[in-house]
This record gives C-alpha cells, structure tokens and sequence, in this order.
C-alpha cells in the first residue's frame, strides 16, 4: 500500500514541478518580449516595421544598423559609458564607507542620517534642474561629461548606501570582533573582512547604478549638447519632423541596450547571491 501510496505522491510533486517550471518559462517569456520584439524591428525595413498588422515573417536585413553606426553613434555610447562608469566607481567609493559607518560601527543618530538620504529621493527632478543648470553654468560644465558623474553620483549614492548597509548587516558580528581583538584596525576591517564577503551585494548594487545611471535621459538632455551627449540623446535623433524612423530607432534601441544586458548576462551569479543574501538564516 505505501509503494502505491507514493507513486500518486510522486507523480504529483512532478507535475507540480513542471508547472512551476512553465510558469516561470512563461513569465520570463513576457518579460523578454519587449526586448525580442525590439530588436526583430531593427532588423526589419522602415515599412515593415510601421505596417499594421506588424510583419511576423520578412527577410533579416543590417541595414538599419549599419546606418546607425554610420551616423557617429560611438562617441555618444562612449559618453555613455564614461559617465555610467565613472559615477558607479564615485557610488562605490563614498558609499562603501558610509556604509560601514552606518552598520558595523555605527554613528550617533544613524537613523536620522539614513532618512536624510532617503529623503533626497522625494525630490523631484524636475525640482532640481534650475540650481543645478545655474551651478553648472557658472562652473562652465555645461555639456561637459564630469556634470552627468557628479550629477548620476548624487542620484545613486543615497540608494547605494542602503543597499550596502543591507549587505553589511547580514554579516556575522563574530568575525567583526574577532578581527578587532586581533587587532585590525578600521581600514583593514574593512578592506580584508567586509569587502570579501559582500562582493556579491557589491555586484548586485554596482549593476543597479549602472541601469539608472545608463538609463537617464532627463538631466543628460538638458546639461548636454554635443559634446557630451550620451545614447539617450542619440535615440531622439530618429524622432523628427519627417516621420518616426521605427526601424532606425529600434536598431538604436538595441545597440544602446546592448551593453547593459551584456553586463547584467555575466553578472547573472553575482546579481542573484546579492539580491538574496540574508533571505535564509
């Protein structure tokens, strides 16, 4: 009886497997949609890509990236890539203290201080833009690629620090002390003990700031011209006059989102072990 028992068991926890295993394939599905969709566009011609109904079954054709790259997109993803590196680095570099500051060896009043900086994300955009327009000008950085890092910097520190004091606060107070009593003084403490064992919650916050840093438009339009313009702006190249140029932008779309999902792809392991540090104890 117990043999014939457990094969409907058996069976049951199998289906419920497969289940769960579809629904994530469906889910996963839906959310890479958009982006599969995206990039078929640009591999389509500009009246396929604005016929309605959409074209399911065309020729693949590079055209549209090619023109893309012919009209002087890299030095806009250089720009790009300058900014978004450059603040995720000045992110990691004045958060990572703070944060230590704010966990293992906290300060007087840290919780005003982390309300403080979660307060500077109530602010809006929009809000900010005239001072900072006015600072910029009169510190001649105007289109000036050093605006968007101190600029992307001041965005992402306040969520940065949280997240590396969620990071640090899992980790066991024992070793902390155990390197006190033998010693360690506070910059080895932290560069020896803490850092190793939060580089998992440091990826995970590195790739986060890189999004939204990669990402934003708003400030980047409006401090930037030429010169320091970054992929955003480049996008809006294709939205004219003329006509909305599908095919083009998409191709754009996909180039500019290339290096953000490339990041995130290798990223993948390191992202997961920092996102769920802590979840089990």
């Amino acid at each position: 009886m117990s043999v014939v028992a457990a094969r409907p068991r058996s069976r049951g926890l199998l289906l419920s497997k497969v289940g769960w295993s579809a629904l994530a394939w469906v889910i996963s599905i839906a959310f890479f949609f958009p982006v599969l969709w995206m990039a078929l566009e640009g591999l389509k011609t500009e009246p396929q890509a604005a016929s309605i109904p959409p074209t399911i079954l065309f020729v693949p054709t590079l055209a549209q990236f090619s023109e893309v790259l012919s009209r002087d997109f890299p030095p806009y993803l250089i720009n790009s890539a300058m900014a978004t590196f450059g603040s995720t680095l000045l992110v990691l570099i004045l958060g990572l203290p703070a944060a230590y500051a704010l966990s293992i060896r906290p300060v007087k009043k840290s919780r005003d201080v982390l309300f403080f900086l979660i307060s500077t994300r109530f602010l809006p955009f929009a809000a900010s833009l005239v001072p900072l327009y006015i600072l910029a000008r009169n510190l001649h950085l105007l289109d000036n690629i050093f605006a968007l890092v101190i600029i992307y910097t001041t965005i992402n520190l306040p969520l940065g620090i949280w997240l590396l004091r969620s990071f640090m606060l899992e980790l066991p107070h024992e070793l902390v002390e155990a390197a006190r009593v033998d010693g360690a003084s506070m910059r080895h403490e932290l560069i020896r003990i803490v850092l190793p064992l939060i580089t998992p919650g440091i990826a995970a916050t590195s790739l986060i700031c890189l999004i939204f840093a990669w990402n934003e438009f708003f400030y980047a339009v409006n401090f930037t011209s030429s010169v320091a313009a970054t992929s955003p702006i480049f996008l809006v190249g294709f939205i004219s006059g003329r006509g909305l140029f599908y095919a083009k932008l998409a191709a754009a779309a996909t180039l500019a989102s290339l290096p953000v999902l490339l990041a995130g792809w290798f990223a993948q392991k390191q992202l997961i072990r920092g996102l769920t540090m802590g979840a089990v104890k």
